[in-house]
């Protein structure tokens, strides 16, 4: 009934939708017409599910009372229709109730990406700028812009730390499952004696922050540093003062961004960066007040606190979240992470839909 209920209140607001959109005062007005027009198509496949489910049931309705005519011809043809429309109106409930689900509002959001070695020295460092690549060749695919913010290369070419900003629709959407300690098992260069180890390394999603959602007052809150951006090696990227580093005094975050030629540059991209951190330590700070659970988003980075374990040997990853276990590593290393990032997406769905069910029983019960 809860559901109903909601159904029947979205269907009120399109009819005034409509309304107001057909009014010459509003289709005047260019920024009220798109909001309104925007919020109609929200509202409409909705709308249209729930005006189809309606229909539905009134021809349901019309198959019942033909089983109470007399003719036996008649009465087999009316439950021939009712299997049929019984099945369709089992697809099409399930189809309101995912529509329903409130979307995620960060999900169309650019992202941060940061990955950083864990546990396991250089071989942590090595999978570090394994997992970078892999990422890389993923976001081309989907033809989202990756480009690199800072790192901080290991002597053997791997990264203790590399930060980029992911640019395109839905780039956080497709990268927030990746957030957590991802664990390699295998064989590592500096092994001469063949045995496999494990390694781990952090990954962090953040949604890229908008200007309203958080201020900061750069003459107080701010010290930026300038100095020389530095490549593997020691390498000097260019003979200017160009990289910078920003810290934020009330809270002591730290973002360095070394990438562009220009201190302009470099110092606004790092400020987008910590804009985006600060807005997920206010997020998961209210996440822990309201679940009454007090922990960082990507753990430790010790070996047991594990999302993903890539085994090398066995061509084998295993995503623990959702124990779904696909033996083609070597075409996950080369960006195909469709698979297993579509099958996290449908468990969050259904874990969504079975807690809005829960929520609609316990308000029926009151």
């Amino acid at each position: 009934m809860e559901i109903f209920s909601r159904l029947k209140e979205l269907s009120a607001q399109y009819e005034k939708l409509e309304q107001e959109l057909s009014c010459p005062e509003v289709f005047s007005d260019p920024e009220r017409y798109q909001a309104l027009y925007q919020r109609q198509a929200e509202l409409r496949p909705i709308v249209e599910s729930w005006r189809e489910y309606q229909k539905l049931m009134k021809e349901i309705e019309d198959n019942q009372h033909l089983l109470e005519e007399d003719d036996p011809e008649l009465k087999e043809l009316a439950e021939q229709e009712l299997v049929q429309l019984r099945a369709r109106k089992t697809q099409l409930e399930e189809k309101i109730k995912e529509l329903l689900i409130p979307p995620d509002p960060d999900e169309e959001k650019n992202a941060i990406l940061e990955i950083r070695a864990g546990a396991g020295g250089e071989e942590a460092g090595l999978f570090a700028r394994d997992l970078f690549e892999m990422y890389q060749k993923w976001l081309s695919k989907k033809g989202l812009k990756l480009r690199v913010a800072s790192f901080h290369p290991t002597d053997l070419g791997g990264f203790k730390e590399i930060i980029c900003e992911v640019e395109g629709k839905g780039a956080y959407g497709w990268l927030k499952y990746e957030s957590g300690v991802h664990r390699v098992q295998r064989i590592p260069i500096t092994e001469s004696g063949g045995r496999i180890h494990t390694s781990t390394v952090t990954v962090a999603v953040l949604p890229e922050a908008e200007e309203v959602e958080v201020e900061i007052d750069e003459e107080k809150d701010l010290r930026v540093d300038v100095f020389r951006a530095q490549g593997p090696g020691g390498q000097g990227v260019n003979t200017t003062d160009s990289a910078v580093r920003i810290t934020h005094l009330p809270t002591g975050l730290v973002v360095t961004c070394q990438d562009e030629r220009s201190q302009h540059k470099n110092k606004a991209r790092a400020l987008k960066i910590l804009k985006s951190r600060l807005l997920e330590m206010e997020k998961q700070k209210q996440r822990a007040q309201r679940d009454g659970m007090r922990r960082s988003q990507i753990g430790s980075g010790d070996r047991a606190e594990k999302i993903r374990t890539y085994n090398f040997p066995q061509n084998r990853v295993t995503d623990h979240r959702i124990n779904l276990t696909l033996y083609k590593l070597d075409k996950i290393m080369e960006g195909e992470l469709d698979e297993l990032v579509k099958a996290l997406r449908a468990e969050e769905k259904a874990k969504k839909l079975a807690e809005m069910e829960e929520e609609s029983l316990a308000r029926a019960q009151l």
